[in-house]
């Protein structure tokens, strides 16, 4: 779950982080009021859960209210990255001197938190982190001990901040790895972190990145999630307790158990090559009952991308006759002439096949190994696309 903004700069706030906080706006008229409110000249940004903003005219500088309101009225539903634009924050200008990175997140391989700081700052950082590797600083963080003043100079001093910031940039590093913990984060950061021609150092954007296994500790930050900002597919995923993330083949995936799962998706680019890929990573989970199965088929069916469907179900917790089921219920309720291939094995699988031919539906086509579903997946959905 990703934070707006907004929500990313006052959380950060909480920790001692200097930020300008200014006020969100859904209406030209609000943007008027508020920048009349803060008085001078403001910045008008669009609240979308992507990066870019800037270069997609998302941000822009405001010197008068009645500019404002203009700026906002041409920023708001605007669409950045095929994401809608609903809100701005209207925040007072910074005189900005300098700009730096600063962002904790985790790292897998070494099983620690890892801070990160560059001088090249206010770009996005995985360009950075391709163009330039060597101008990203790292600091891996004990758990136990936490981070360590030294290690806070140490980023200081390899991005080349001068002396003279290096207790504000500690104080600033201990409350953005205090957020990354509090918040149950995978990723906080701040980009940029700006010193100001005055000499001061301030979070002037930020992100936040929250871990979806954590939020049940977390419900005031669960009741932060923009849905609008999300595809409907994935709300619907989540409200039914389905595991969904989309993609860009052409092959619909509901498997059960995510390793699974990523075998599957691995066997569809073996044969499917650069022309056939999934469309979708879906685990239905172990136990999935068949109005859950029957939820994940019409989600899979919701993508105008998908030319087939590969149903690869290992019945040991989930009983493929329930997914037979399932199977049969959905289509019953989502008419569709996209070409089916299942494969089940497991609990109950000579049953769930039964189920599925005794039911005599021209688009739906057995397999008994997953090499087979594979290919035949990727065949249909190569004729379907040809015949489009």
């Amino acid at each position: 779950m990703n934070l707006h903004e907004y929500q990313s700069k006052g959380r950060f706030a909480r920790f001692g982080i200097p930020v300008i906080l200014g006020k969100v706006a859904t209406s030209p008229q609000e943007a008027y009021e508020i920048a009349r409110e803060l008085g001078g000249t403001v910045v008008v940004k669009s609240q979308v859960l992507t990066g870019g903003r800037g270069k997609a005219g998302g941000v822009k500088l405001a010197r008068t209210t009645e500019e404002a309101e203009q700026v906002a009225n041409q920023i708001l539903g605007m669409s950045i990255k095929g994401l809608p634009v609903r809100k701005v924050l209207i925040d007072p200008a910074a005189n900005i001197g300098t700009e730096i990175y600063l962002g904790v997140t985790n790292d897998r391989a070494a099983g620690k938190p890892v801070m990160m700081a560059s001088s090249e700052g206010g770009v996005e950082i995985e360009q950075v982190a391709h163009d330039k590797p060597e101008a990203i600083i790292r600091e891996h963080i004990d758990p136990f001990l936490g981070l360590r003043d030294y290690q806070a100079r140490n980023l200081a001093s390899g991005i080349n901040l001068p002396r003279e910031h290096w207790r504000a940039f500690t104080k600033i590093a201990h409350g953005l790895y205090q957020t990354y913990l509090n918040t149950d984060a995978v990723l906080a950061e701040i980009n940029p972190l700006v010193i100001t021609r005055e000499g001061q150092l301030i979070a002037l954007d930020g992100k936040i990145s929250i871990d979806d296994n954590a939020l049940f500790r977390q419900p005031e930050l669960a009741e932060m999630r923009d849905i609008e900002a999300e595809p409907k597919e994935v709300v619907h995923a989540r409200a039914a307790g389905l595991s969904y993330v989309k993609l860009d083949g052409q092959i619909g995936c509901m498997v059960n158990g995510a390793g699974l799962a990523m075998t599957t998706m691995d066997m569809i680019k073996l044969y499917g090559g650069d022309e056939v890929g999934p469309a979708n990573f879906l685990d239905i989970g172990g136990g999935a009952q068949a109005d859950k199965v029957a939820v994940a088929l019409r989600i899979i069916l919701s993508d105008p991308g998908v030319r087939s469907v590969l149903f690869n179900i290992f019945g040991g917790i989930t009983r493929c006759d329930e997914v037979a089921r399932g199977i049969l219920q959905a289509l019953g309720e989502v008419s569709t002439n996209v070409p089916m291939v299942i494969r089940l094995n497991g609990t109950n699988a000579a049953e769930g096949r039964a189920i599925i031919d005794s039911a005599n539906i021209p688009n739906l086509t057995s397999a008994e190994t997953l090499t087979e579903a594979a290919q035949k997946a990727v065949d249909a959905a190569k004729q379907a696309m040809r015949a489009n």
